[in-house]
């Protein structure tokens, strides 16, 4: 089987990790991304790390005969779906937005992979699909509980894909329910940079740090958690990025030892909450990130966890990396983007450590 994987969405910041695990790891990876939510730069970036040529097409996943060009072209094995739009809170506000894009950039991808005879899916899935869990830590044969327009797409996603693999007995797929990526690549070079307001916690707390915005706000802090404030489980996306690896690696070893369309977490399975990140990030910085707590925002859960059991059993896969490591890469990549944009930080920061491709490709 070919060793090419197309990334729809490869350019975008959990998409651009994963680029960077699989070249590293032996694979060959091919780009398309439209750019709306992620930098052509970044590609560069990525061979700096890899030492790889990574090949890049410009276009969206809903254009299916793009799409087609590139599976035929670039000879490809297997795709991961990393594309769409992905805020909760402007899918509230514009779901049809979400519906349009999120759906019809499936069905286009799916139905190219058909057409051009590729079999093999890693779908970008979310634990939001679970909503607000009953039990935790909660594992994936939990109720669907879907809170958002966003959260229901990636639903109505995993459903289609259900449908397919019904229909077509060579097709098959991983779906990775992500819990909360955060942080950033070890060398500094890739990491998240969103475009206006953020809408995770991390992206809040940076801008809080270098002095973007005067105070996070805490949304709550009379949950039933350990100090109050929403409890999330969050992890490193460079484990999230090998996850992925572990996936296309695990199918292509052969039939039998996945479901034709399994769903697996990808999480620590182990929680934090706000207060506990503030405190972590002000230690990778050197100073106390100003707070304020605020009302509880509506739709927000308590507390989400993972169970990570499946993804070790299956995937042999687990997570390396601490709360502290995520805070601290996301810090050195914060004061090498600003170095980039000729605005180098004021503030303490941590020393930048040099960066060697690794020696041995990783899993």
């Amino acid at each position: 089987m070919s060793d090419s994987v197309l990334l729809a969405g490869g350019a975008g910041y959990i998409g651009s990790h994963v680029v960077t695990a699989l070249a590293s790891a032996g694979w060959r990876p091919v780009i398309l991304d439209n750019f709306d939510n992620s930098e052509p730069e970044v590609v560069e970036r990525i061979e700096e790390i890899t030492g790889c040529r990574v090949p890049l097409i410009e276009g969206d996943v809903r254009d299916r005969a793009l799409v087609e060009r590139a599976l035929r072209r670039h000879r490809i094995g297997a795709v991961v779906h990393l594309a769409g739009r992905k805020s909760v809170n402007e899918s509230a506000e514009d779901p049809l937005l979400y519906f349009a894009e999120n759906l019809s950039g499936a069905v286009s991808l799916m139905t190219a992979m058909r057409n051009c005879g590729v079999s093999r899916l890693v779908f970008s899935s979310s634990a939001t699909v679970y909503g607000a869990a009953e039990t935790l830590p909660v594992d994936e044969t939990a109720p669907t509980r879907v809170t958002s327009p966003y959260g229901r797409t990636k639903l109505m996603i995993e459903e289609m894909i259900d449908d397919c693999v019904a229909a077509v007995p060579e097709f098959s797929a991983v779906s990775l329910r992500y819990f909360n990526p955060v942080g950033a690549h070890r060398s500094g070079l890739i990491g998240e940079v969103p475009r206006g307001l953020p809408n995770n916690l991390f992206p809040y707390v940076v801008r809080a740090a270098t002095g973007e915005l005067p105070f996070v706000r805490v949304f709550g802090n009379d949950y039933p958690t350990p100090d109050g404030t929403g409890l999330r489980d969050y992890i490193h996306v460079e484990d999230l990025a090998r996850g992925h690896v572990a996936a296309l690696r695990v199918q292509r070893e052969g039939p039998g030892l996945l479901a034709r369309h399994q769903r697996i977490n990808l999480g620590t399975g182990r929680g934090h909450t706000v207060l506990e990140v503030l405190d972590a990030f002000g230690r990778a910085c050197g100073f106390r990130i100003p707070r304020r707590i605020v009302g509880r925002r509506p739709g927000d859960v308590a507390a989400s966890v993972a169970d990570p059991g499946l993804a070790q059993r299956l995937l042999g896969w687990q997570a390396r990396h601490g709360l502290d490591e995520m805070c601290e890469s996301q810090w050195i990549f914060q004061q090498r983007h600003a170095e980039r944009l000729e605005r180098a930080p004021a503030l303490p920061h941590l020393p930048v450590p040099a960066y060697a491709a690794p020696a041995h490709p990783a899993e």
